[in-house]
């Protein structure tokens, strides 16, 4: 319906005016939105996390000094975190969609523009005066449910920042994930080094046995061979950890800039113990945001499918005043009303769309209630039989295959054991080292992956100690029997 009086007017006019005013505080970086997420982004990813929403100036050469400074020396993954937070261009990205949804949220309690309209009739004689007709109309209803229709954005504007830490917070998930992935890559990486150098200590024996006649050819290539495989892997293990190096750099927004990543080598040892899975289920329904965000959803189209329902018959009804010059010279002014007649459509086929939206949203919302369910799950046994798996390598198969490689380098002393049983015994060794920081890198990105699936930090805090690689790991070099015979 359309209302054209004075009054009218001066309230569209400062309403306009007001919605202009509310349009440039949106535009502000430290506006209601981005505090919220930033008050969510802390609550999820622990400590006193910073994020920054760049807008030019003193505050981004401000963030830019405090990058280069954790940058200056070797980072955890809370600074990698934190670096992603300051920098990452997505994140960057996810934040302008808060500046868009504060913008319909300030459309959506504004009255629409009114309409003018003029019309201008001549006599088809020529000798008559000409007619004219003026009038301003706007939308009644428009004012009527201004109120309904701020609820609406308002639910809609609180989901959008629901997604946006949501996305933040995903995103600290990736930086861990990779950070862990990087540590692990160059624990294999070290290992490799440290087994490489005992092979060519024991590759070098081989060859001065070789040479006084101690041992035959056959078992100095054995040796050799098995030098040449180590340095292999250990460009395998060079590859990987570089490549693992450049996912770190993307995932925290600084592609190409690896070289200023100084990340510690090894993993830390896993907690002393893990949070029961009942309470991770629990604590992932209450706190996800995905499913915070859903329920958002849900609430706006629920508010959405009211207002249809109370539009449905009339939802384009104008009334105002116009004038107009007849003729003869006589004015006329007048109220004018246009109401659409609900003949052929009530309205039926919006409120269905409506309802139907709604009950998409609400099964939406279940499904990603049970995925989440699925996913926490899913991820504790990952994590659980990682650190099962971590701890029989650690407890038992290392100490053990020690044993064996320390019990066969005595037989070969005593020349009661072959060299290719000596080299077997080291390569078992080497197999369970490599499979002992493989449990470890397992361990450490499976909890990164059910940090993600609860939706935030684990209360178990992470272990600050470095795992070590037991003794197991590196082979001991083959002895040079220069007076024996074998």
């Amino acid at each position: 319906m359309r209302v054209i009086s004075t009054i009218l007017l001066a309230g569209a006019l400062s309403g306009a005016l007001a919605g202009c005013a509310a349009e440039t505080k949106s535009d502000a970086r430290d506006g209601s939105g981005f505090d919220s997420v930033r008050q969510i982004t802390q609550d999820r990813t622990g400590g006193a996390r910073i994020v920054a929403w760049h807008a030019g100036g003193a505050a981004d050469a401000e963030v830019a000094r405090r990058v280069d400074a954790m940058l200056a020396q070797p980072i955890g993954p809370d600074q990698a975190v934190q670096i992603a937070l300051l920098t990452h261009p997505k994140l960057q990205a996810e934040y302008e969609r808060l500046g868009v949804a504060q913008a319909d949220l300030v459309a959506a309690g504004l009255l629409k523009n009114p309409v003018f309209s003029a019309m201008v009739r001549w006599p088809s004689g020529g000798d008559g005066s000409t007619n004219v007709e003026l009038g301003v109309a706007a939308d009644f209803l428009d004012i009527l449910f201004v109120g309904a229709r701020k609820k609406v954005a308002a639910a809609q504007f609180e989901r959008a920042k629901l997604d946006v830490a949501d996305s933040v917070v995903d995103q600290a998930a990736d930086v861990r994930a990779a950070f862990y992935d990087l540590q692990g890559a160059r624990q294999m990486l070290e290992m490799r080094r440290t087994v490489l150098a005992a092979e060519a200590a024991a590759a070098e024996t081989a060859q001065r046995m070789r040479a006084a006649g101690n041992i035959s050819q056959l078992d100095a290539d054995r040796e050799q061979a098995m030098l040449e495989a180590s340095r292999a892997e250990l460009i395998d293990a060079e590859a990987g950890a570089q490549q693992k190096l450049e996912r770190l750099a993307a995932a925290m927004g600084m592609p190409g800039q690896d070289e200023r990543l100084q990340v510690a080598d090894r993993l830390p040892a896993p907690p002393a113990a893990d949070e029961a899975l009942d309470a991770l289920v629990t604590r992932a329904l209450d706190q996800r945001l995905d499913l915070a965000a859903a329920k958002q959803e849900t609430l706006s189209l629920q508010r959405t499918l009211g207002l249809t329902r109370n539009t449905a018959l009339v939802h384009e009804a104008e009334i105002g005043v116009s004038t107009e010059r007849e003729p003869d010279g006589d004015q006329v002014t007048g109220p004018e009303i246009s109401v659409p007649l609900p003949i052929f459509d009530f309205g039926q086929a919006r409120v269905a769309a409506a309802r139907h939206r709604l009950a998409e949203s609400q099964h939406r919302a279940e499904a990603l209630a049970q995925q989440a369910r699925s996913e926490v799950r899913l991820a504790y046994v990952d994590m659980t039989m990682a650190r099962r798996r971590f701890e029989q390598y650690r407890d038992r198969v290392l100490p053990l295959r020690q044993r064996i490689v320390e019990q066969a380098q005595l037989h070969y002393n005593a020349m009661l054991l072959g060299v290719f049983e000596l080299l077997q015994a080291r390569q078992n060794e080497i197999d369970a080292g490599r499979a002992y920081v493989a449990a470890l890198t397992d361990y450490w990105t499976a909890r990164a992956e059910l940090e993600r699936a609860v939706g935030g930090r684990l209360k178990v805090g992470a272990s600050t100690q470095p795992a070590t690689i037991p003794a197991a790991s590196q082979p001991a070099p083959t002895e040079d029997h220069s007076q024996h015979h074998h």
